[in-house]
């Protein structure tokens, strides 16, 4: 009965709400876990079972895993609610643990330039990842969204770029002229490469054996292109979180950055960017009336 239940919840969650297929393993793995520790069908389940399960939780996991894995199991019991299958639950109403806000990592502007630039040579693999770095970094991509891109989504004439982000949503991400030319000389690159192989792909990134590049194998080419810098601790998601970061400092507004990243929410865009206060200083000093208005002279008597 439970494995019936949670295969008709993870059937919504790819059928309605559109949830990536990443998204619905680590659902199922956070309740089958928490299924596991239950001595009942989840629906009989009491608040003193789940707050159980959290304590211990905290003794392995982080707090943010102890969180993700909460709400997968609170979006099950909304489920099993809106189903007919409970009637009511207190379990809801058990607080997920409070989590620190820490500031994303993210290069400076010479360090995101320099790794864009990293990739030697004119050969298809040096300019697949020239490519796939000018796009996490030129167009703020997460890694599953650069490499689901398929050549369908590339405009170079008008330089945008269509990407299916979380929930199947799609955006329109403009590129800059020299990821487009990046991209156009990496095309080229792309089609005498696939041609020596005596193969098709619809794809943008692929592999050396022309299949679609892996998120893995994305991960693996910017920690090897940081380590040529002696940059540690950069992965894609630092490469998004300084897209976001340097367009902001440089006076774009954060409903466009919003846009941009493909979030739902303006909260959401807030924690990817961050300005040091220096900063906030000087915009508040060009911008804000009471810092606009001249400032007293003094007597110099």
């Amino acid at each position: 009965m439970c494995e019936d239940i949670l295969r008709a919840f993870l059937s919504y969650l790819k059928d309605e709400k559109n949830y990536s297929g990443h998204t619905l393993r680590a659902y199922r793995r956070d309740l089958e876990e928490y299924l596991a520790f239950l001595s009942g069908p989840p629906e009989e389940a009491e608040l003193s079972d789940l707050r159980a399960f959290v304590i211990q939780l905290r003794r392995r996991v982080s707090p943010r895993t102890v969180a993700r894995k909460l709400s997968a199991i609170k979006s099950f019991y909304r489920f099993l609610l809106r189903k007919g299958f409970l009637r009511e639950t207190t379990l809801l109403a058990l607080p997920g643990p409070r989590l620190s806000r820490d500031l994303p990592r993210v290069l400076t502007v010479d360090e995101a330039l320099a790794l864009v630039e990293t990739p030697p040579g004119k050969d298809f693999l040096g300019l697949r990842d020239r490519a796939a770095l000018e796009l996490l970094y030129g167009a703020g991509l997460r890694a599953a969204e650069a490499c689901g891109l398929r050549l369908g989504d590339l405009n170079l004439e008008v330089r945008l770029l269509r990407v299916r982000g979380k929930g199947r949503r799609e955006r329109l991400v403009p590129l800059g002229r020299k990821s487009v030319a990046v991209l156009r000389e990496y095309l080229s690159a792309r089609k005498s490469f696939l041609d020596s192989l005596q193969r098709e792909n619809d794809h943008l990134l692929l592999n050396c054996r022309g299949e679609p590049l892996s998120t893995r194998s994305l991960q693996r080419i910017v920690k090897r292109y940081a380590s040529v810098l002696g940059l540690s601790g950069v992965h894609p998601h630092v490469l998004r979180h300084s897209f976001a970061t340097h367009l902001l400092e440089s006076g774009a507004d954060l409903r466009s950055i919003q846009e941009m990243l493909g979030h739902s929410r303006l909260t959401t865009t807030e924690r990817y960017t961050h300005l040091d206060f220096g900063h906030l200083a000087r915009v508040y000093d060009r911008a804000h009336p009471r810092a606009l208005a001249k400032k007293p002279q003094c007597d110099k008597d």
